[in-house]
């Protein structure tokens, strides 16, 4: 694979001589769009368009009278052939992307696992970081089910139901009231409360199961071209983006720990039961022999979380059959033997109290923060094994992200627990409620929320200074205009809110640790007092207990609000496509990485798109040998960029990337420096021909490519100016707007520096450079 200042370019980065805009053969420009979603219409400029290959998913487009231009390229000279890749329908396409909101945790501790600094020589380092981030997204899916376990099982059929006062107050739990028959039986309320937890896992089993087969189960290109490792990224292997054998063995192992948690949650109270005094003898050896095999199967489990992850130095195309069907089936069996052995007649047995979800939800607590900070400290070795100044948190983003995932998780858990609970119960307080540690938890809120809000203090005065900064800057860029003090500001305060991008990292610290120091704190309450902090503080200071019962009510106000929020914005999400391109703006960012560490998470869209892309290109190039310009914004360079990567040598050396307003360095080679860090970065230099990187310092989203060595002149153009025009001119006698990171086609550089890059390709292979000839820009 040539570097790109291996080839000879046109004189002066123009057209060679003897040849039109478009050069010799066919020439194809390829756009990407980036998050938020477009139209063919809006990308081609043009309302007639025709769908040259694809589906109502994500399809390519050209406009009408281009729909055959490789029968006749030298009729068209005013440059290269559009064509439109459009894919937002598959994160923002029908109703149903609403639910993904319930999925949010997933998503986010899917991407700590890509957050892994970058190593070498370090395999099992890296193997154990995959490792623990992969048990703490099994953490969650154990999570969820306990609190759809509390809901149902604890709080309705074992407080509610068994509760005369609140059975009367709703007439549909009459027939599992102690009077309403036989189904008044507590383990039998038990047993028929667990098929919501079950149907529960059964549609996050089905979803996870038919996503895959819409979105991630596109083989990558083959053939005696594929490179098995091509550089430091592993986006260049062909197996990256079909990871089939793990997400079917995570799938099965979330399905049977969650079937697991229902027929503990289920068992646990008869079996409790049993074992005291004067019970049943054979029935308590059914019960441990219940609690034996659930633990067996746990541990089963476990071990086929903890087995190796993904490989992706070739299609994994192995299901695991065996271990895909027996494991969920055999949780599944365990799950029905539970709910007989809850369901069998034990006369005298009543419920009283809690069931044990304390307990449970205190060891979950406790497991996710010794994971978090287990995962600390290797992402922390991996970090000063190969440091890169650029990195994230100095290499512990993902450790953060993580500890973010179980926050969320504990919220949305809490919250849901709470508002039924409040339902259930009315102001009458004839429950005992939730687990104490929930409401632990949710005390912790106004805390955190009120360090969110020195944060965003410190960052409106950063901005302040930042604005003040620019205003020197922006005079002396637009030097000879007429002074306007008021422009001025206008464009110092937007470069300087886009430079807040780059404190990102230092919020996202603060919060991480505010949240494991808080959890810490609640669940040492909780399990040490074992009731909820305002009674636990009734002895206290009066201004002691003032605060603790304020933070608990207001904490539980704030859970129940935003529990109540995530339900609203769902369902308008369902039925207004505005809001549910919103919403698919987070999927976008969010889902472009392979589920390797949860398998409920929403899908990798990316799996989807990026084959889609290189499909496209290298049977584009390999019929007409033309050249072809990969134009990629925002999210769109992104997936250009892991495009680029997947192509055989024959296909990339006839292409040119061009990029605008892109994150690929200054979000991703940040956050995920393992796989877009400067050695990866600088790679894909090396594999394309020429690139070309554009961007304003207005953008709070693009940035620089920053290469290392003498590499990062040439892809980086120095920053655009925006806007165009400082007043009003014969050009622009119209306030020119602040684009900031939209409309860069519109920018008269990008017609310029498409141009050189297609002037740059050729059909056949380029000669190498002569030595001592200067280097073009590229």
């Amino acid at each position: 694979m040539e570097n790109a200042q291996q080839h000879r370019p046109a004189e002066d980065g123009g057209e060679p001589a003897g040849e039109g805009p478009g050069g010799p053969g066919a020439a194809l420009e390829l756009l990407v769009h980036g998050v938020g979603g477009t139209t063919p219409e809006q990308m081609l400029d043009d309302p007639r368009t025709v769908r040259v290959t694809g589906d109502g998913i994500a399809a390519v487009f050209r406009r009408a009278d281009d729909a055959d231009a490789e029968r006749d390229p030298g009729a068209r000279r005013d440059g290269p052939v559009p064509e439109a890749y459009v894919w937002c329908n598959l994160t923002s396409g029908n109703g149903t992307r609403a639910l993904w909101l319930l999925l949010l945790p997933f998503m986010v501790v899917n991407l700590a696992h890509w957050m892994r600094p970058s190593a070498h020589g370090r395999r099992r380092t890296v193997r154990l970081y995959g490792l623990l981030v992969r048990l703490t997204g099994l953490s969650l899916t154990v999570l969820l089910v306990a609190a759809a376990c509390e809901v149902a099982l604890d709080l309705t059929a074992w407080q509610c139901a068994g509760t005369p006062a609140c059975a009367d107050r709703h007439s549909w739990l009459g027939f599992l009231s102690p009077e309403g028959g036989w189904w008044g039986a507590p383990g039998r309320r038990l047993a028929l409360a667990a098929v919501v937890p079950a149907a529960l896992t059964g549609l996050l089993w089905f979803l996870s199961l038919r996503t895959w087969s819409a979105y991630e189960s596109q083989q990558p290109p083959g053939g005696s071209e594929a490179e098995e490792d091509t550089g430091p990224t592993a986006l260049s292997r062909p197996g990256f983006w079909y990871g089939r054998r793990l997400g079917a063995r995570l799938r099965a192992a979330h399905t049977a720990a969650a079937l697991l948690t229902v027929a503990a949650a289920v068992g646990s109270a008869a079996a409790r039961y049993d074992r005291e005094p004067g019970g049943p003898a054979v029935l308590a050896v059914l019960g441990v022999l219940l609690e034996a095999a659930l633990a067996a199967g746990a541990g089963a489990v476990v071990w086929v979380v903890c087995r190796r992850g993904r490989s992706e130095r070739r299609p994994d195309g192995d299901a695991d059959r065996r271990l895909v069907r027996g494991l969920p089936l055999a949780a599944l069996a365990l799950l029905v033997l539970g709910a007989l052995y809850s369901g069998w007649e034990r006369p005298g047995w009543e419920s009283a109290g809690r069931l044990p979800g304390n307990v449970t939800f205190g060891a979950l607590t406790l497991a996710q923060g010794l994971l978090v900070t287990v995962l600390a400290g290797v992402a922390h070795a991996l970090h000063r094994t190969d440091p890169d100044r650029r990195a994230a948190l100095r290499g512990l983003a993902g450790p953060a992200v993580a500890m973010l995932a179980c926050a969320l998780g504990g919220v949305m858990s809490g919250g849901v627990s709470q508002r039924v609970s409040d339902w259930l119960d009315g102001t009458r307080a004839s429950l005992p409620g939730p687990p104490v540690l929930l409401t632990w938890q949710a005390s912790v809120i106004p805390p955190l929320l009120l360090l969110l809000l020195v944060m965003c203090c410190w960052l409106a005065r950063r901005a302040w200074h930042l604005a003040r900064a620019e205003r020197a800057a922006v005079e002396e860029e637009y030097a000879g205009e007429t002074g306007d003090p008021g422009r001025t500001r206008r464009i110092a305060s937007v470069r300087a809110m886009a430079a807040l991008t780059d404190r990102g990292p230092r919020i996202l610290a603060a919060t991480s640790a505010a949240t494991l120091l808080l959890g810490a704190g609640a669940l040492v309450g909780a399990t040490a007092t074992g009731e909820t902090p305002g009674e636990a503080a009734r002895g206290a200071h009066p201004v002691v207990h003032g605060a603790a019962q304020t933070a608990q009510a207001l904490g539980s106000w704030l859970i129940g609000l935003g529990f109540v929020l995530l339900v609203t914005w769902g369902r308008r999400a369902y039925k207004d496509a505005s809001a549910r391109r919103t919403i698919g703006i987070l999927w976008d960012v969010g889902t472009f990485w392979p589920r390797a560490a949860h398998p409920f998470a929403p899908p990798c869209y990316a799996e989807r798109a990026v084959p889609d892309l290189t499909w496209r290109i290298a049977t584009w190039t390999g019929a007409t040998g033309g050249r072809l310009v990969l134009s990629g914004h925002s999210q769109g360079s992104v997936l250009a960029a892991a495009a680029a990567w997947q192509l055989p040598p024959s296909a990339r050396r006839r292409v040119a990337l061009l990029t605008y307003g892109s994150p690929l360095e200054r979000l991703y080679g940040r956050w995920f420096p393992a796989h877009f860090g400067p050695d990866a970065l600088d790679s894909l230099h090396r594999d394309v021909v020429c690139w070309r990187n554009l961007y304003r310092r207005t953008d709070p989203i693009g940035g620089p490519v920053r290469l290392p060595g003498d590499g990062g002149p040439d892809v980086d153009r120095p920053p655009l100016k925006d806007p165009l025009a400082y007043g009003r001119t014969a050009e622009h006698p119209l306030p020119a707007p602040i684009l900031g990171h939209s409309d860069y086609r519109a920018d008269p550089a990008f017609a310029e520096e498409r141009r050189r890059l297609l002037a740059r390709l050729r059909p056949e292979v380029p000669a190498p450079r002569r030595t001592g000839e200067p280097g073009p820009a590229a």
